[in-house]
């Protein structure tokens, strides 16, 4: 069997490919590239390497006449809007030497052309070396066009993140009837587990295909024979498109170590992606900060409190933020670690003991101090490293990691996930002892517009506990991710039915108050009502949002029904010990489908 190590190392040897080729080359990278790089070393791998520059892969960028060569690195297909920029990019400046790294696979791409036969070589990166050349003005100039599978992002030792595929999501029952809705009514399909991959959208299929290649890809590197397990439906679809991957055929009858992948609908169990009883530090982190821009997997860090200017409302633009990917490190790597793995408690006292330890290294003329670890403490130590540059070099992983803590431990929304985990238990406490209707119903009264009168007159500390409409929805999905473990209704199921149905109209409209009476609209409420700001967003727009989300919700609601052991993620109250959420993992063999 390959070590964890193995598996750890991958993404920076994958990268090694882009490498080869950056030399003297100015390097144009699309956001889900730089990502996946962000995490397996940064723009450092690539400059100690001999690139030039990195820029954005974007029309507006281009090189000087002294800049001859230039490396494409993109996470899509060569099609459409990708080919348009890198058709601007090259019109406006002088290549005489063009290199394409897509990671989408050849295999892939002939699909996206309605290729069916199996063709020797790569003629589509062919065809696309010819269109470079011409673009560049002279076919004797030279272009290159390969796959290089740099998806992945080693967020940990044993942590693997795939920011390309962020948006590729289990399927819910708005899909089936998306579907359905083009198929002939003899042919629909009774359920979810019925959809096979040629029913699905063509651009979902791409991205299943490229998901399956991907992995392919880690198993032939490490020369692994994998065996392959699903539960849900969407995990079935993408395990039995890496059964049938043509490449992998061949690998299992040669690769040496063997493993097993387990694919997971995460609809399966959503309560443990949105509820808030993860005792965790990092969980909060990226929780309560902004997301770095043009990523999924990191936020924002100020460092302001590492120079001596002085905090203006405009001065979060003057210096450049850090980050949590602190890969250059190893001091700031463990603490990552420990961060990442530890218990809150634990995690915080950590980040004190390596600041303490980083600062008396470098002889600084720090204070100790016992007890509970504040976030003033901590900008205490780490504003001891602005008198000295060699301290601040030497430490700045570990101080990013320190800030990052103080300003989590600081901000104030944080206190809204001691509320949210208050009232998930109270929810869980109630799932055992109430029917489905009466324990949503316990949600009616948080549905209030924040600032109110009724928050004010509850003694909410300037609404900084209060639950905004963001909280609201987490606490709805948590609570329909859970709503077959509530107790069975006294009355019969279409009176059941009835009352739930008056019940979600009800807080469809609640909810449609709280959203429209927002300042801002945070990035989950622009993406679900389609509006930037709240100048855009009519009460009609909001409705209708509203409803739609409900339709989700209710088909979340079912997505364990076609389970056998797996079907309870939840454990009622025995009167000495509360009610708990489980873990999905005990008892996978009933539930697991093998392909092999």
């Amino acid at each position: 069997m390959s070590s964890a190590e193995d598996f750890t190392r991958l993404p920076q040897q994958m990268w090694e490919k882009v490498s080869s080729k950056v030399k003297k080359a100015v390097v144009f990278m699309d956001d889900r590239c730089a990502e996946a790089l962000h995490w397996s070393g940064g723009a450092e791998v690539l400059l100690e390497a001999g690139a030039r520059n990195l820029k954005q892969f974007s029309s507006f960028e281009a090189c000087g006449v002294n800049e001859p060569k230039a490396v494409f690195v993109v996470s899509t297909l060569l099609k459409g809007i990708t080919v348009d920029i890198i058709k601007d990019i090259i019109s406006l400046s002088h290549f005489q030497y063009c290199v394409v790294f897509t990671t989408v696979p050849h295999s892939v791409h002939l699909f996206a052309n309605d290729v069916t036969a199996e063709l020797e070589g790569s003629p589509v990166f062919e065809q696309f070396e010819e269109k470079l050349c011409e673009w560049m003005g002279n076919m004797n100039y030279t272009a290159e066009v390969m796959h290089a599978p740099v998806v992945f992002a080693p967020v940990s030792q044993h942590l693997l993140l795939t920011p390309t595929f962020t948006h590729l999501f289990p399927l819910l029952s708005p899909d089936l009837q998306a579907i359905n809705a083009k198929r002939p009514e003899k042919k629909r399909f009774g359920s979810l587990l019925d959809v096979d991959m040629h029913s699905l959208p063509v651009e979902l299929q791409l991205e299943i295909k490229s998901l399956a290649a991907a992995l392919n890809s880690v198993f032939e590197a490490t020369g692994t024979r994998e065996e392959s397990f699903a539960v849900g439906p969407m995990s079935r679809i993408i395990a039995g498109e890496l059964a049938n991957h043509p490449q992998a055929k061949n690998r299992r009858k040669t690769a040496p170590n063997k493993a097993s992948i387990i694919f997971v609908d995460r609809t399966m169990d959503l309560t443990g992606a949105v509820g808030h009883h993860g005792d965790n530090l990092v969980e909060k982190v990226l929780t309560v900060l902004n997301p770095l821009p043009g990523h999924v997997t990191d936020v924002q860090v100020d460092m302001l409190e590492l120079t001596s200017l002085q905090r203006t409302p405009h001065s979060h633009n003057t210096v450049a933020p850090g980050c949590l990917a602190q890969t250059q490190s190893s001091a700031a790597q463990s603490l990552w670690e420990a961060m990442l793995t530890n218990k809150h408690k634990e995690g915080v006292m950590e980040v004190r003991r390596q600041l303490v330890e980083a600062a008396s290294k470098e002889k600084l003329p720090i204070k100790m101090s016992m007890g509970r670890v504040t976030p003033e403490q901590l900008c205490s130590y780490v504003q001891l490293f602005r008198s000295s540059w060699g301290a601040l070099e030497s430490y700045c992983g570990v101080l990013q990691l320190g800030l990052a803590t103080a300003q989590t431990l600081r901000h104030p929304h944080l206190p809204r996930w001691d509320a949210c985990l208050a009232f998930e238990r109270l929810l869980l406490q109630a799932l055992g002892d109430s029917d489905f209707p009466a324990v949503l119903r316990q949600l009616l009264p948080l549905m209030k517009p924040r600032g109110g009168e009724d928050s004010l007159s509850s003694g909410s500390r300037s609404g900084e506990d209060e639950c905004g409409p963001d909280e609201l929805i987490l606490l709805l999905v948590y609570l329909y991710s859970l709503a077959d473990e509530a107790q069975p209704a006294d009355q019969e199921a279409e009176e059941e039915e009835e009352e739930l149905e008056k019940l979600e109209r009800e807080l469809i409209g609640a909810l449609t108050l709280v959203i429209t009476r927002e300042s801002q609209l945070s990035p989950l409420l622009q993406k679900l009502t389609g509006c930037a700001n709240p100048e855009e967003l009519t009460t009609e727009r909001a409705h209708s949002a509203m409803e739609k989300m409900f339709e989700t919700l209710r088909g979340l609601s079912h997505t364990r029904d076609h389970l056998k052991q797996l079907r309870s993620v939840y454990t009622a109250s025995d009167g000495v010990h509360q009610s708990l959420k489980n873990s999905t993992m005990p008892g996978l063999s009933n539930d697991l489908k093998s392909f092999y």
